[in-house]
Formats: C-alpha cells, structure tokens, sequence
C-alpha cells in the first residue's frame, strides 16, 4: 500500500475506487467495506483508494472535545499495510478545508484528485460546509462527473458504530477479551520509557515506565494484563500494570511494564505494547511480601497465557 500525503502530487489513479472515513480501530467492521473496497477495485481492472484525515476532524471542528483514539494515523497505516489496498492518501485536515461547500469538496476534492471511477460511501456520509453535503447530493452528482456510487448498507454501518463504542467502553473498562474480539486483533499501543523511582527493580521485577506516545490514544483501563513488548524491534514477553500503587498509598497513575528476561537500559525508547489479556485488578496488599508473592502469581499466570 502506497500511502501519500501531499495532495498536491497524487498520481493519476487508473479506474480510482476510493472510500473515505477515519477508520478508527481498523475493527471488523471497518474490514468489510476495506475488502468490498478491494474486490470492486479488482472487478472495475483499477486501484483500491482509502482516503483519511490528519489531524481527525472532530479535533478541528469541536476543538472543546479531548479525543480518545483507538489507533493513531501510524498504527491505522500500518493495520492497513496488509489489507490488499493499493492506497491510502491523508488528507490535512484544516478548518478551511471543513468550510468549502459541498459541491466544491466534490468538484474540486474528490473529482479533481481522484477522477473516481467508482465512490464506496455510506447513506449518513456528510461533508462541506455544516455538513450539507450527503449520498443524495453524490447521487445528483455522478453524471455529470462521471462515477459509480454504491452504498454501504445501513446494517454494516449501524454494525460498525455499535462496535467502535463497545470497543471504546471495553477498553476504558479494562475488558481487553471484548475489545480484542471486535477489533479482530490484539489491542496495542506505543509509549516512551521515562524515569520511574525504581520501586519494580526493589521488588524484584523492575519495569518500564511508560508515557504514551500519542495523548489523543485512548488510555486502557486500570488493572494487570499479559503483553507482547516489541522493545528495538525484539519482541519479548511481559506483564504490565495500569493504574496507582494502593499497597504503597501512590495515587499518582502509572503505566509499567515488566520484561521478562530482559535487563538492557532503554530509557528514552519507545516501545510497542500489545495487549493478550487481563489477570485481575489493581489491589492493597498487608505487606510487601504479600505483594511479592502475587507478583510472583501474575508472571505465572502471563507465561501461561502468552
């Protein structure tokens, strides 16, 4: 997959099936019209066409609202890669850009660019200037500019709405098994390893303190999960803590990963963090030992299940 993000030096796309949206989660849902996209482009002999906004549009039209993304533009780039999309073009997404009329976007936007052959969109789609344009305004439109629509079935829309909220609220509430069922993949996310006070390595399991690297990521609820660290390319098993310290009164959220069988210093690298399953919650324990002891249990219990 191609991926270009200076529209003003797009390639002259042979026989252009595009769908436009945001994609965010790449989920199941999101896969279906991905492979529709795919299976027109190849039935039409042209090239299969994602187009995206960078920075999301809600940050720019509702400036007041703190975004929680399920994937950022890089980790959305890289779900695609494999997806048999031929490209994926990011478009910046400006307030001038959100106020041109709908029959310019179309005109000068999606006709002018692309040349579509065929354009993939569902019935709720709006774009241009308070949202006026919509299919029926594509639909007037596709003689005159020459183009295919065809519709995303309200069902598969409706499908893939329910899906982003549920992954959404599973995430926040630390329900990684259903998060992980929806997206069709394990839930990650990429943070940098910032200075801690070294209280894991007096434990015994020193971790990795996390920042995450992106703020606009949605941020996985408290408790204690297996992962997968991909740390300078090497991926290595681990657990991995959200949340305060109740046993030591630190109220202060933390994000630590332990690797397992890994010692080197890595301050001030960013590391991937893919997400298998939840052990249990965050708790207060009587003593250290007793800590320990559990510590000991949720290596365990992760070895298990990685």
């Amino acid at each position: 997959m191609q991926v270009h993000r200076n529209i003003e030096s797009l390639p002259h796309f042979r026989n252009a099936v595009i769908t436009i949206g945001t994609f965010d989660g790449v989920h199941l849902g999101h896969q279906k019209i991905i492979s529709v996209l795919v299976q027109e482009a190849k039935a039409a002999g042209g090239e299969s066409i994602i187009i995206t906004f960078d920075p999301h549009p809600r940050k720019i039209v509702n400036t007041g609202e703190h975004l929680q993304l399920i994937n950022t533009l890089q980790e959305k780039i890289d779900l695609l890669q494999n997806r048999g999309v031929d490209h994926m073009v990011v478009v910046p997404f400006t307030l001038s850009f959100s106020e041109q009329a709908a029959e310019a976007y179309i005109r000068d936007f999606l006709v002018n660019l692309f040349h579509p052959h065929i354009i993939i969109i569902g019935y709720d789609h709006h774009f241009g200037k308070n949202r006026k344009g919509n299919y029926q305004l594509l639909e007037q439109k596709a003689s005159t500019y020459n183009y295919q629509l065809k519709e995303i079935p309200k069902q598969l829309l409706d499908e893939i709405a329910i899906s982003s909220t549920k992954i959404r609220k599973a995430l926040l509430a630390s329900d990684i098994t259903t998060a992980n069922k929806l997206l069709g993949y394990e839930f990650f996310f990429e943070g940098m390893v910032i200075q801690g006070d070294k209280l894991g390595r007096q434990l015994g399991y020193p971790t990795a303190n996390l920042k995450y690297t992106n703020e606009d990521k949605i941020h996985l609820g408290e408790g204690v999960y297996a992962v997968y660290v991909k740390v300078k390319g090497e991926e290595k098993k681990g657990m991995m803590s959200i949340g305060t310290r109740p046993t030591f009164n630190d109220t202060a959220e933390k994000v630590e990963v332990n690797i397992f069988d890994f010692d080197k210093d890595i301050y001030g690298v960013e590391i991937s963090v893919r997400v298998k399953q939840y052990l249990r919650p965050q708790e207060k324990y009587d003593t250290v030992e007793a800590l320990i002891a559990q510590i000991d249990k949720d290596k365990e219990n992760s070895l298990k299940v990685l």
